[in-house]
């Protein structure tokens, strides 16, 4: 089993889904996403994995998501990931993924269903 985790540490739902894991024997690959961005390439893979479109895996509340004007409806799904890739921050924590398949820790237990 090969598991990663998209984490940033200083958000509680991150490091209790990082701990869930640990709980479960898993030592996972951790990615501090803010540090270190997914590519689109990556992000693309992760979405199809999620069965999501960008705007649905997005902080809306975030002021990268305003001020970039993220919200515009006219933005095509590879501006979305474009921008998720350089504005990480609009990406919802944490993910993991666990070889073909992904979740999104909110709660931290939605992880339990792709081990």
């Amino acid at each position: 089993m090969s598991v990663t985790i998209y984490h940033n540490p200083r958000c509680s739902k991150s490091r209790q889904t990082l701990q869930l894991l640990k709980d479960q024997g898993i030592e996972p690959t951790v990615i501090e996403y803010l540090k270190t961005p997914p590519d689109s390439q990556t992000l693309d893979s992760i979405l199809t994995m999620l069965n999501k479109e960008p705007r649905e895996l997005m902080r809306k509340q975030e002021t990268e998501y305003k001020e970039h004007g993220l919200a515009d409806t006219d933005l095509t799904r590879e501006q979305l990931i474009q921008a998720m890739t350089e504005y990480p921050k609009v990406i919802e924590r944490p993910i993991v993924v666990n070889n073909d398949k992904a979740a999104v820790g909110r709660p931290p237990e939605n992880v339990l269903e792709i081990l």
